[in-house]
């Protein structure tokens, strides 16, 4: 079985990791620190913006690899993959601002909710077909 939709999924998810962790090598050689943060509250905030990503896209796409092989994909799979990237990317811009406000995080933070909300509605549907 070939799980097309989480193979694109993850692909586009290595390079958006790869873009994370260029942004924060370009910001950290302009500021001329070569390890950690050096105290500077952009790298932080890239870096948090980074591990963030690290920390919830991997559990995302384990689960819609198990949906995709379940079968019960369907057409809503992609998009709601490609949502859930774009939410993160626009919680790496919202770390970013330095407003009170930053649209991007908050953007971000609902995507990823609503993601992970869909998936576990979609195991439990997958788990009472099964069992």
């Amino acid at each position: 079985m070939i799980l097309q939709t989480s193979i694109c999924l993850a692909a586009a998810a290595l390079l958006i990791n790869f873009w994370l962790g260029m942004r924060i090598g370009r910001l950290r050689h302009a500021l001329k620190v070569s390890v950690g943060d050096g105290g500077d509250e952009r790298i932080v905030r890239r870096m948090r913006a980074q591990a963030n990503f690290v920390e919830n896209v991997p559990v995302t796409l384990l689960l819609f690899a198990l949906v995709e092989m379940a079968g019960k994909a369907g057409q809503w799979l992609a998009p709601l993959g490609a949502v859930f990237l774009l939410g993160r990317v626009a919680h790496a811009f919202g770390m970013e601002s330095d407003s009170h406000f930053r649209a991007g995080r908050p953007i971000g933070m609902l995507t990823a909710m609503a993601t992970q909300l869909v998936l576990v509605v979609a195991g439990v549907l997958i788990a009472v077909k099964v069992l």
